[in-house]
């Protein structure tokens, strides 16, 4: 069975992913750093991994073919497309094989610039639109997995 696991600590769109999933009936994987609050039932499970990276690294080591990631984090993003997992980060960007580099080196493009001062705040606050174009990309994630591998089939 296909998972979408979610890279949970920071992660804004986790109850629509609880939604989504129940449609679905997928399996999610909610992975922190520390215990948090998930839905009671046998679709979700709660994997707590301390420690710095230690959430990102398992996420990596699990993910494959025909699971979604759910994360913001671009260097966990790029682990998981290299192990030809789908991966969205929470406003619905899809990133792949052709994108990833890019992603990553406007990622350290950033960081440095931060380093230097020159860019201060973090991103901008989520909004209805990026909630929406979130769970239609989902949707769309979802049914490609399907396609791609039948129920019954690896």
């Amino acid at each position: 069975m296909r998972i979408i696991y979610i890279d949970a600590d920071a992660c804004p769109v986790k109850e629509e992913i609880y939604r989504v999933s129940g449609r679905y009936d997928m399996r999610v994987a909610v992975v922190a750093n520390a215990p948090l609050r998930v839905p009671m039932s046998t679709r979700v499970e709660l994997v707590v991994r301390p420690g710095f990276g230690a959430a990102d690294d398992w996420i990596a080591e699990q993910a494959g073919p025909g699971d979604i990631v759910i994360t913001a984090d671009i260097p966990l993003a790029a682990r998981c497309v290299a192990k030809d997992a789908r991966v969205l980060d929470p406003k619905g960007r899809v990133f792949t094989d052709n994108d990833i580099g890019a992603a990553l080196a406007m990622r350290d493009l950033m960081d440095e610039l931060r380093q230097g001062g020159a860019v201060t705040g973090g991103p901008p606050p989520m909004t209805p639109k990026d909630r929406s174009r979130f769970l239609a990309k989902l949707d769309e994630t979802i049914n490609a997995v399907r396609r791609a591998h039948p129920p019954g089939k690896s």
